[in-house]
């Protein structure tokens, strides 16, 4: 992986560190029962999905925050990840908009193949994806 992919992978929380770390090990196990997968590819964008999440803008205690407002409240927590105005409208909104944020990132470092993978992992399937997406999207969820 490129240092300036790393830097991005070390950049996030610790705990997404491990996630990812997990994710990729599912991926890798999933992929091997189709030998089409580009598992290179699959690796980097298991490894690198989060890196729109860095330490310091969501920690473990603000994703469970996160993911219980939206649960208990999913109008209200939308509206606050597009307010922006305090800690949790960030929160929520780094929730939301990390896959597209990360996306981003990986393009600026010349990254185009795994950004166009990581920008759709929390978007439902469509039907028509690489199969990268696809695997990457189940490991996530499995872990």
């Amino acid at each position: 992986m490129p240092a300036d992919a790393q830097q991005l992978f070390y950049a996030m929380h610790p705990a997404d560190q491990y996630h990812s770390l997990n994710v990729a090990k599912t991926a890798m196990h999933l992929s091997s029962e189709h030998p089409s997968v580009d598992s290179a590819l699959l690796l980097r964008a298991a490894l690198l999905h989060d890196v729109g999440r860095v330490q310091g803008d969501m920690d473990v205690m603000g994703k469970v925050l996160a993911v219980l407002v939206k649960h208990f409240f999913p109008q209200k927590a939308r509206q606050l990840a597009e307010q922006q105005h305090g800690w949790l409208e960030h929160i929520m909104y780094v929730y939301y908009h990390h896959p597209e944020i990360g996306a981003f990132k990986l393009e600026t470092i010349g990254m185009t193949e795994e950004a166009a993978i990581i920008r759709y992992h929390h978007v439902p399937a469509a039907g028509n994806e690489p199969l990268e997406l696809v695997l990457l999207r189940a490991a996530d969820e499995l872990n």
